[in-house]
């Protein structure tokens, strides 16, 4: 005899299929799609044909494809590096006994709030005529001119929307982990004598360094990934300078005609991404169990 169902199973069921359905179709179907797509020729329209491996191998001999991982590496290390050094000291300033630190969170968290574009578009507007304007009044010499205009530091306005945006979730996450560290652990290195800068070190950073972790893995995960602040504040520019990878397979993909090359692309980057992801968790693990 069948059991019959209970209104609780019942309620799993009728919210996790729609939820099952709606994953399956906008990102497990895509992803099969791009990579049958990635052995074709085709333009993102008409017909196309099977080209095994081309692709691929096209990847590892077209320059702007390298150019194109060069930044994004260098972007990602110099961000991934800045916001966890930034999100730290940040976190445990907000996480001392100062006034009104509830609402100073708060506060910091906005920036996490606001759509990618949007805060690269107020960017866009303050490197190209608020700054050049302070500096021609102040005679400035290096902020005469828009940071976004140069092929040489072009990127470090990217890189700074990118840390400012990416510092509030950082933070968030090291006040989680610091508010795991019993207040007793501190009380006994105190009666050692241990200094502030000590007691970081050889209590603080050690118990929270799964938080370390978690951040480390997202926000190079997610460095790795630019493409907001790249479409809103310099498309790929000055001279493809700035052209992050999933900007060129945006790009490229879509209004160049290469969406079978492209799509080869985003699956070298996906596979590039996890193999990095799981380095990083697999040294930081041993990192924890050494601590």
């Amino acid at each position: 005899m069948k059991k019959k169902m209970s209104n609780r199973d019942k309620t799993f069921w009728a919210v996790i299929i729609p939820v099952v359905i709606l994953f399956f179709a906008f990102n497990t179907l895509p992803m099969i799609k791009g990579v049958i797509y990635s052995f074709t020729n085709y333009k993102g329209y008409g017909t196309y044909d099977y080209v095994g491996f081309r692709n691929y191998a096209d990847l590892f001999t077209d320059s702007r494809v390298g150019k194109s991982y060069l930044f994004t590496f260098k972007y990602a290390l110099a961000g991934t590096i800045l916001v966890n050094v930034l999100s730290l000291i940040m976190a445990v300033g907000l996480n001392s006994a100062i006034r009104f630190k509830s609402a100073l969170r708060g506060i910091y968290f906005v920036p996490n709030i606001l759509g990618g574009l949007v805060i690269g578009y107020i960017f866009s507007f303050i490197f190209t005529y608020i700054l050049p304007t302070v500096g021609n009044v102040f005679h400035i010499g290096f902020l005469q001119n828009s940071i976004l205009a140069s092929e040489k530091y072009a990127w470090i306005g990217v890189l700074i929307v990118g840390v400012w945006q990416a510092v509030a979730m950082n933070t968030i996450i090291y006040i989680s982990g610091l508010q795991t560290v019993p207040e007793e652990v501190y009380e006994a290195s105190m009666l050692d004598g241990a200094s502030k800068w000590k007691q970081f070190w050889k209590v603080t950073f050690p118990l929270v360094m799964p938080f370390v972790t978690i951040n480390l893995v997202l926000s190079t995960k997610n460095f790795l990934m630019v493409f907001d602040q790249i479409m809103s504040l310099t498309k790929g520019g000055p001279a493809q300078s700035t052209e992050s990878i999933s900007y060129l397979i945006y790009k490229n993909g879509m209004d160049g005609g290469q969406f079978g090359f492209q799509s080869a692309n985003a699956v070298i980057f996906f596979i590039v991404i996890v193999a990095i992801s799981l380095f990083q968790m697999t040294v930081m693990n041993r990192k924890e169990e050494q601590l």
